[in-house]
């Protein structure tokens, strides 16, 4: 696994028909989204209940391996004067996991952090907009913010 940065240089990794996958990483749960294969649109694809590292890695390769990704775009929950506190160190400690796991999926894998400032509270209005009820809103909150998450990389590197 590679860490682009700047992430705009994650698109040079991305091979033809490979999609990109999004990442909100949370305490309790990790939303994913998937991208099509043209990097134009994305979608909220899962949520993964996390138990234990082990678990929570083996559930995002095995995504990897069957949807055709080729690189991630991971959420960083910067604080909002842009610094870096336990969130940020946490998602990092994440990836840093993910580069020792030792699962061909993640074999030249690209990365690539970016912020996520406010994408959950933007989904969690735009569900409460819907009319969603509270547990719906629940169920599909993670996996929509890591939507909202890639969108608005995918919209980056369209310019």
């Amino acid at each position: 696994m590679m860490i682009c940065d700047p992430p705009a240089t994650l698109r040079q990794h991305i091979k033809a028909g490979q999609i990109l996958c999004g990442l909100d990483l949370g305490s309790k749960t990790i939303g994913i989204a998937l991208s099509d294969t043209r990097l134009t649109i994305a979608s909220p694809y899962f949520t993964i209940k996390r138990t234990k590292f082990t678990a929570d890695a083996q559930a995002l390769c095995e995504i990897i391996r069957d949807r055709g990704v080729g690189g991630m775009i991971m959420g960083l929950p910067l604080n909002m004067d842009g610094s870096e506190g336990p969130r940020v160190q946490s998602t990092r400690a994440f990836v840093r996991n993910l580069e020792r796991a030792a699962d061909p999926a993640l074999d030249g894998l690209a990365l690539a952090y970016w912020d996520e400032r406010l994408s959950t509270q933007a989904v969690t209005r735009t569900l409460i907009d819907a009319d969603t009820s509270r547990a719906r809103r629940a169920e599909l909150v993670d996996k929509m913010a890591a939507a909202f998450i890639l969108q608005g990389y995918l919209d980056f590197i369209a310019t």
